[in-house]
């Protein structure tokens, strides 16, 4: 590898480092159950990526109706929900897979992680795999994302 390769590697290899940040403080309207402390985490998780966040709490009967009326089913869904410019995004969605949803505009309902898998944003550290999920208009999924990083990956 010449120079010029390793100088040009090293920068992109160190964009791949640097924090994620919202593009423009896109608004996300986040609804939870008070007292929920992994649903403040990430909601913490997304401001420090710059996005602006309000977040109102709702009886869990009135959450889950909020839930079914974006479109999810209940396999798809977390402790929390949040809405960014016509996408829902269910339980702790990373920011970073946020501002790509953004960029690409899938035609999609939005991004789910289901369930509140140890180690995702808001819930501590921990390498326990999961799959960030896109749920598309008819209701099914596709993994957009997989944490941590498959082994063998750009980002190692």
């Amino acid at each position: 590898m010449n120079a010029f390769q390793k100088m040009f590697l090293a920068g992109a290899l160190s964009l791949l480092s640097a924090p994620v940040q919202a593009v423009g403080g896109e608004n996300v309207e986040v609804f939870s159950t008070s007292g929920c402390g992994c649903c403040l985490g990430w909601v913490r998780h997304l401001e420090e990526a710059g996005f602006e966040v309000t977040n109102e709490n709702l009886a869990m009967a009135d959450l889950y109706a909020k839930k079914m009326k974006a479109g999810l089913k209940q396999d798809q869904t977390s402790c929390h929900t949040g809405f960014v410019e016509g996408y829902v995004l269910e339980g702790h969605v990373p920011a970073v897979e946020v501002t790509r949803l953004l960029a690409e505009r899938p035609e999609a309902i939005g991004l789910t992680v289901p369930g509140m898998p140890a180690g995702s944003p808001g819930m501590g550290k921990s390498d326990e795999p999961y799959d960030v999920l896109l749920v598309l208009k008819d209701g099914s999924t596709k993994v957009f994302a997989s944490y941590p990083e498959p082994k063998g990956s750009i980002a190692e």
